[in-house]
């Protein structure tokens, strides 16, 4: 998809193109696109679990960041490439993270949260239609026609995310695997394109799947090793920072390029290309069926994937779609193994606390709550009640130290010390 249909000017020009706030779509355009989504899922991955920032924050702190970098490209008066990707990839970011936290934290099945998301996208269409006339990107030329472009890009990476995920729920498909059918539909949606396809609905059909290809992409690459229960490797265990680093190195490589080459600037691209192309309305209508074919045939294999016999939980504890097996209960000497080894980390947190030490506390919290839910199924085994009271309690070390939940200020390290005074108390008087 890298050409396009010519378009009437935008209202207010005297008869000459102005100048365009986006790329020309050529194969530059889908390669960086594709490296930015998958950043979107690892990056976001990494600043949430690894670092233990938390959901809520997350999301707030990239919320704040794509309102800046958005009015940095909102006061650009041409398309330039430093700007432009940037937001892209803060919004592949946010795109995500929105759908997460309906997903993790409101409970919002993925089916409902697609659903949603297809409705606004249709709403955001119509109304960028009714006021403008086109959806084509090559007509960015106006604040209304950024505004309704970036509205459409936020929704269609949440809308990408939801659908990846709700893919990857119904079939149980590695990563790996699921890397082939949004491929799949995108290198169909290019061949119906070169039929003579719409290429405005097209390039937006495409523009969709490439969230999950390359969510799935970095997926595959950031997923530990461990073969699930059939037998099947997981990931190439290259972790979130390891993926998000090398394809934010190769986004800053074909900008770099972009910048120098300025083969993807609109002006530039017109003075070496012809714009116009004839269009077959009886071609148009033939692709659409076919669409509506790829479609049904989308779904029926999703649905035969889904009535496969395959595994209902995860034995790495590391999917984001499927809950972890049950681990079988432990025995009196690994109970208590367990137990001393939670007190010895909440006796630890409280020194380095009392030294002054508050990031070498908070790390060490973080195991904690790491093994903890490793550990979760099998002591839970043990003694359920046992195990609730503990957790409920973990729970509120963790709100202390401000670590998976909302809040902005970790608490006082005295206060961050009473709670670690419970939890050994609560260790030590509540035998499983």
């Amino acid at each position: 998809m890298t050409t396009s249909t010519t378009t009437a000017p935008a209202p207010g020009t005297t008869g000459s193109r102005l100048l365009n706030k986006v790329p020309e779509v050529t194969v530059w355009f889908w390669v960086i696109k594709i490296l930015c989504t998958t950043v979107g899922e690892s990056f976001a991955d990494y600043i949430n679990t690894t670092l233990g920032f938390g959901l809520t924050n997350t999301m707030l702190l990239f919320t704040a960041v794509f309102a800046v970098v958005l009015t940095v490209q909102f006061r650009t008066k041409r398309y330039s490439p430093f700007p432009y990707w940037l937001t892209v990839v803060v919004v592949s970011v946010t795109g995500t993270l929105y759908t997460d936290m309906l997903t993790d934290q409101q409970h919002v099945p993925l089916w409902l949260s697609s659903t949603v998301f297809s409705v606004l996208l249709a709403l955001v269409f119509g109304v960028w239609w009714l006021r403008e006339r086109t959806l084509s990107i090559h007509s960015i030329t106006t604040f209304p026609r950024e505004a309704f472009y970036w509205l459409t890009v936020l929704v269609t990476f949440a809308l990408g995310t939801a659908t990846g995920d709700w893919t990857l729920e119904l079939t149980n498909w590695t990563p790996a695997q699921s890397v082939f059918l949004p491929l799949g539909l995108i290198a169909s949606i290019t061949v119906l394109w070169r039929f003579g396809a719409n290429p405005v609905l097209s390039f937006w059909l495409a523009y969709i799947l490439t969230r999950p290809l390359g969510a799935n992409i970095g997926d595959w690459l950031a997923s530990p090793k461990t073969a699930t229960s059939a037998g099947e490797p997981v990931g190439l265990g290259l972790g979130t920072f390891a993926t998000s680093l090398i394809f934010l190195g190769a986004i800053l490589a074909t900008v770099i390029y972009l910048s120098i080459s300025r083969s993807d600037v609109a002006e530039a691209h017109d003075a070496t290309h012809k714009r116009s192309v004839i269009t077959d309305p009886r071609r148009e209508r033939i692709a659409l069926g076919a669409f509506g074919v790829l479609a049904a045939a989308t779904v029926t294999l999703m649905v035969w994937a889904h009535n496969q016999p395959h595994v209902t939980c995860d034995p790495t504890g590391q999917s984001e779609t499927m809950p972890a097996c049950p681990k079988a209960a432990l025995t009196g000497g690994q109970t208590a193994a367990a137990v001393a080894k939670y007190e010895q980390l909440a006796q630890t947190a409280i020194t380095q606390d009392k030294a002054g030490t508050a990031a070498a506390s908070h790390a060490t919290v973080q195991k904690m709550r790491d093994d903890w839910d490793a550990d979760a199924t099998s002591l839970q085994a043990v003694n359920n009640t046992t195990w609730t009271l503990i957790d409920n309690q973990m729970d509120a070390v963790l709100k202390a130290y401000a670590i998976d939940h909302g809040k902005i200020q970790p608490a006082p390290a005295a206060e961050q010390e009473r709670q670690l005074d419970v939890l050994l108390g609560d260790l030590k008087t509540h035998p499983f």
